[in-house]
């Protein structure tokens, strides 16, 4: 087979003419929740120290006047996608895709946004490209997960690059051998590693940030006809073959090409509605309801069980010294949880890791792993089943298969917009933020990144106490 036979042209071929169709109705739409989604996370991780860290390195390294960085002003395109990026996972507040296990907004949308803001692309065209690398994304990182997974990497960056890759190529009306060209470039490109879990690292928050910049790189390099291997992805020696491993063992072909163009697995996301790993979020919600249906004190609870799958029930620590930690933290999520009733941002501040009613309750919890957990995810959900033991002796139990904003168990639009509200408003007031949403759903123009530049760096809902 040669390589326009392969995968990667396949993808590449798919790629351009889908360009050439309008978007589905509800497809559409549902690419607005995402947007308004990201810039959520993007505004409230804005003003913390991630950000200002790596705005330092931008302001040294990718000056420009191009794009939009929010919170940081104008600069170049590379410059405002790894800013926006890595705002966008700054505070665990981004959708995902559970087969995959990734975040497809955060690395696509920034590297797209850029490009667009710079060649004056009109709306259409930006969200048909952005959709389009996000699909993409997505469909790469589930066709090696878990084993990329199990193998220490991250499959947001890994996989999201070659979205980031493939969506500027198109906004730019790439050829096939352009795109194919730019995924080839993409490959050299794909990392990030789980060793931010030994410590953790901030770099976490870098890594969508990179992916998009590195996306943009591979597509201007294609387009400037620097070449990448056209079989980069089903290649011997390509991107599956080395993060995943066997086909048809390892990794699947056909969870990239089963229903291209016919299906969208992109409206298969989910909206995160506790800012904190995704993978907590199960037993999370089953804390809550057995809070809410019992209505024992927390001071009654003498211990509590989590049981669910592998890769989550990794996520025990109870050091919590970071807000990453905590966000990383099945024991502390569950036991604020159970003392609250939510898991909102506040909850991982420093005050709050080491509240000693959190930590009295937080060493109760014991996590395992679950059979039948295990053996559904990442396929059939994210199960978690939480048991909690009263003073009194009794024991009860609640089970989670799919956690709320799941498809199946989605959050609205009223209940998004209030998401929106609880991260934005803190930061740019409650009008600003109202302007966000009303321009985000009307998605004319990308004016709405400048006015939320703006309105962060004024300090507006800050300064007014809005």
């Amino acid at each position: 087979m040669n390589a326009h036979e392969g995968l990667t042209w396949h993808v590449a071929e798919w790629v351009v003419r889908r360009q050439e169709e309008p978007l589905p109705p509800g497809l559409h739409r549902h690419a607005r929740r995402m947007v308004l989604d990201h810039l959520a996370g993007v505004v409230a991780s804005s003003v913390g120290p991630v950000s200002h860290a790596v705005a330092t390195h931008v302001a040294r390294t990718y000056p420009g006047d191009a794009a939009t960085a929010v919170g940081h002003g104008r600069s170049s395109i590379l410059g405002a996608a790894v800013l926006n990026g890595t705002n966008g996972h700054g505070i665990e507040a981004d959708e995902g895709y559970t087969p995959g296990s990734m975040h497809p907004t955060s690395v696509v949308l920034p590297a797209v946004f850029a490009v667009a803001e710079q060649t004056g692309a009109g709306p259409e065209r930006v969200l048909k490209a952005a959709v389009t690398g996000m699909e993409l994304a997505c469909r790469i990182a589930a066709a090696g997960h878990p084993a990329t997974r199990n193998r220490h990497f991250h499959n947001t960056p890994l996989g999201g690059v070659f979205g980031a890759a493939a969506a500027v190529a198109a906004l730019n009306g790439g050829s096939v051998a352009e795109v194919a060209n730019a995924l080839g470039i993409a490959g050299s490109h794909a990392g990030g590693l789980f060793a931010f879990l030994n410590g953790s690292a901030e770099v976490k928050r870098l890594h969508p940030g990179k992916a998009a910049r590195d996306g943009i790189v591979s597509a201007d390099l294609a387009a400037a006809g620097l070449t990448g291997p056209t079989t980069v992805l089903e290649g011997p020696e390509g991107y599956f073959a080395a993060f995943a491993g066997e086909p048809g063992v390892d990794w699947f072909p056909g969870r990239i090409t089963d229903g291209l163009g016919a299906e969208w697995v992109l409206e298969n996301t989910y909206v995160k509605p506790y800012p904190c790993c995704r993978h907590l979020h199960g037993a999370i919600d089953a804390a809550i309801a057995l809070r809410e249906e019992h209505r024992f004190a927390p001071e009654a609870v003498t211990a509590v069980r989590v049981g669910t799958f592998a890769i989550a029930a990794n996520h025990n620590g109870t050091v919590l010294d970071t807000v990453l930690d905590a966000q990383l933290s099945l024991p502390f999520t569950v036991a604020v949880a159970l003392r609250r009733g939510a898991v909102t941002l506040t909850d991982f501040a420093e005050d709050q890791r080491f509240d000693a009613e959190n930590r009295k309750l937080m060493e109760t919890v014991a996590v395992e792993v679950d059979d039948a957990a295990n053996a559904a995810y990442p396929r059939s959900g994210r199960p978690a089943e939480v048991t909690v033991t009263l003073a009194d002796g009794a024991s009860v139990r609640h089970r989670v298969e799919q956690p709320y904003g799941e498809p199946s168990n989605p959050v609205s639009d009223s209940a998004l917009e209030d998401k929106v509200r609880a991260l934005c408003e803190p930061v740019i007031g409650e009008k600003e933020t109202a302007r966000l949403i009303q321009a985000v759903w009307a998605f004319e123009n990308l004016d709405f990144l400048a006015c939320a530049d703006a309105a962060v760096r004024s300090g507006s809902g800050r300064s007014r106490g809005e």
